[in-house]
């Protein structure tokens, strides 16, 4: 069964289109297969492109996203520039996070 609450370390990277710039972390993969096979699987809540609710929370700050899975077969997660700004969190930075999957 999957520990719906569980904590992991990352680099943030950056992500950039013609307009905009958004910055994620990406899951382990262990996690994003126990994650995908939950959702799959045993969750009630289904949602558009296989996202996953979440309470992310790194340092001091935490906020409600959702993860969404890549074709490499992990899930990524968004980093809120608010987030980034009070936690100091740049391309590049490790962080480390806190997740609660929403069921």
């Amino acid at each position: 069964m999957i520990d719906l609450s569980f904590s992991f370390s990352a680099k943030c990277w950056l992500w950039q289109a013609e307009k905009a710039a958004w910055h994620f972390v990406s899951l382990p993969k262990e996690k994003s297969e126990e994650i995908k096979f939950f959702n799959e699987n045993m969750s009630s809540k289904k949602r558009g492109w296989g996202a996953v609710k979440v309470l992310a929370s790194v340092g001091e700050t935490a906020w409600s996203t959702s993860i969404f899975p890549q074709k490499e077969g992990v899930y990524i997660l968004p980093i809120k520039a608010g987030v980034r700004k009070a936690e100091n969190i740049v391309e590049g930075s490790d962080v480390q996070i806190h997740l609660t999957i929403n069921v």
